[in-house]
């Protein structure tokens, strides 16, 4: 299959996560918001303990005072840990930039807020650019990772869900609206994707290192905002999520995939 019947799937594919307008209409809050406290969290715990594939392979290309671009950077879990001498974190929401700087620890940080690609251009280059739990949300993935490319030194490292990251909240949508959901697109869409583009990919499969919830109430209330249920209704989102074996979470798997930058021509 070709990079355009590649990129129009995955369009395709995301396009039909999207939640129908009846259901929409009657949301009590925006289901697609973040939660930085939950984000935060995250990045506290990969500061005391940095680890795993997408580190270790972000931290064997940064030379000694080097830089970072984390675009979609949210509260810095993928960029901080590696101590860059500078980063650069692009990301929407102001809010989580404003926390990562709160956690940067003396790592000096330059914030580009705005939706990748469209700040590409006013948007540094770096020795290395990760990005991490993003790639679902982008529907033209070929222009994302081509502006990714070109903003790289020398690698460019990716963390994803294998799929979708809403998947978890399936059987809740058959059972709270009768909605099947899409199980595509995957990661490997994703490194599909990138491989057409030309990039040398490679990609490392394994289970995430923590639960996405700490307790039964906050998925609930995370439940309640993407299922556009009143927050009320979490004692039995709760009660329904037990029975249904989505909670206690299971543990998911992640997928990092990098490639190193080539040279121009």
């Amino acid at each position: 299959m070709g990079l355009d019947d590649l990129t129009a799937g995955w369009r395709a594919d995301l396009e039909s996560w999207a939640i129908p307008d009846e259901i929409l209409a009657k949301a009590p809050a925006n289901p697609w918001t973040h939660q930085v406290e939950r984000f935060a969290r995250r990045t506290g715990a990969l500061l005391a303990d940095p680890k795993g594939p997408t580190y270790e392979r972000a931290r064997e290309a940064l030379p000694r005072g080097g830089s970072v671009l984390d675009v979609g950077a949210g509260t810095g879990a993928a960029s901080l840990p590696l101590e860059p001498a500078l980063l650069v974190a692009v990301d929407e929401n102001a809010g989580m930039l404003a926390e990562l700087g709160r956690q940067a620890r003396g790592t000096a940080v330059q914030t580009v807020e705005g939706r990748w690609p469209d700040v590409a251009d006013r948007t540094p280059v770096a020795d290395v650019v990760v990005c991490a739990h993003v790639v679902f949300n982008v529907p033209d993935l070929a222009e994302f990772f081509v502006a990714l490319d070109r903003h790289a030194r020398r690698r460019v490292v990716l963390e994803l869900p294998e799929i979708h990251p809403t998947s978890w909240l399936n059987p809740l949508w058959e059972h709270f609206h009768g909605l099947p959901r899409p199980v595509a697109p995957t990661a490997a869409d994703a490194v599909s994707i990138a491989e057409a583009l030309g990039f040398d990919v490679a990609a490392e499969r394994y289970p995430s290192p923590d639960t996405p919830f700490a307790s039964a109430e906050e998925m609930a209330a995370s439940a309640c905002r993407r299922l556009c249920l009143d927050p009320g209704r979490a004692g039995e989102v709760i009660k329904v999520a037990t029975e249904l074996g989505v909670w206690p979470a299971p543990r998911r798997t992640f997928v990092t995939m990098w490639w190193d930058r080539t040279a121009d021509e």
